[in-house]
């Protein structure tokens, strides 16, 4: 999923020209966002079409396999790091495990747009965090009655789903703050790749063994291959072209299409439709962004 958007979002503002960027700058830069969130979202469901296979377990070790044999030739990340910068690489290796797993699993029991919008909770708290601003409160008053709408608490809401779907938020809420960490302490994506590499030997035995009792098919293991490189490669390479040429903030504003995304992806790829009250419960979590989004602008 698209898991470095506030991190690099703020680490390229500070970088920015002070020129600002022309139009021919802003069209690119919304093409590429655009391009990221469908690709990240494409990704995730192809993942889902290989579940009857490998389940959730294959398609999170495929991806994180895929991950590093891509960014380690692309970044050529040196591994003699200080112990300051080793441990938010370390914390990232646990943040990459967690998060790509509880969302799949969470894909797997609610579906696609409603796991993501769930999982979109994580940024948006970050965002909002320390705040005493009203128009953030305001945000997180907007954000929460689409949580609402999309659990429906006492309703038929599959809980063991958007549970997985919350702790997938609470993951990405995690990555982003390491990834800042990473981002202060290391050049460029070298702690997203050192990270990818540590995550896949960690992934290794587990991959060995679920693949002995889940035989994986040829078909399975290229549409895991695909949601790697949709779902990681692709983004981490278009977000951080495009905030070479837009402000962070017009970049976090449009992050807001990532569950809009993620439900018509389902519904193209997956056959997964939204009924009306979770249709308006992911409108109210994306509004909740672009309304704290702009604020910051």
């Amino acid at each position: 999923m698209t898991r470095t958007v506030t991190t690099r979002a703020t680490g390229a503002a500070g970088a920015a020209p002070t020129t600002g960027p022309t139009d021919a700058d802003r069209r690119t830069g919304i093409a590429l966002m655009l391009t990221s969130s469908a690709a990240n979202q494409t990704g995730a469901a192809l993942g889902a079409r290989a579940f009857d296979a490998i389940g959730p377990v294959g398609v999170v070790a495929v991806r994180q396999f895929i991950t590093a044999a891509i960014l380690v030739p692309l970044v050529r990340p040196r591994f003699r790091l200080r112990r300051d910068q080793w441990w938010p690489v370390i914390g990232l290796v646990v943040v990459f495990s967690v998060m790509n797993l509880s969302l799949y699993a969470a894909v797997e029991r609610i579906g696609l747009g409603l796991a993501v919008t769930l999982e979109f909770l994580g940024p948006l708290t970050v965002a909002i965090a320390g705040s005493r601003r009203a128009v953030d409160a305001c945000g997180a008053l907007i954000a929460g009655v689409g949580v609402l709408l999309l659990t429906r608490p006492g309703g038929s809401a599959d809980l063991t789903g958007v549970g997985l779907g919350l702790l997938a938020a609470s993951a990405w809420g995690a990555y982003i703050l390491l990834n800042r960490t990473c981002g202060r302490r290391l050049p460029g994506l070298q702690g997203t790749a050192v990270a990818s590499v540590f995550t896949a030997a960690v992934w290794t035995p587990v991959a060995a063994v679920w693949f002995l009792t889940h035989p994986p098919t040829a078909v399975a293991l290229g549409l895991a291959a695909g949601c790697g490189v949709l779902s990681s490669v692709v983004p981490y390479v278009a977000d951080m072209l495009a905030l070479r040429r837009i402000p962070a903030t017009v970049f976090g504003t449009f992050t807001s299409v990532n569950p809009v995304w993620a439900a018509l992806a389902g519904w193209l790829f997956l056959s997964q439709s939204l009924d009306g009250i979770e249709g308006a419960g992911i409108a109210l979590i994306a509004v909740s962004n672009v309304v704290i989004s702009v604020r910051r602008r």
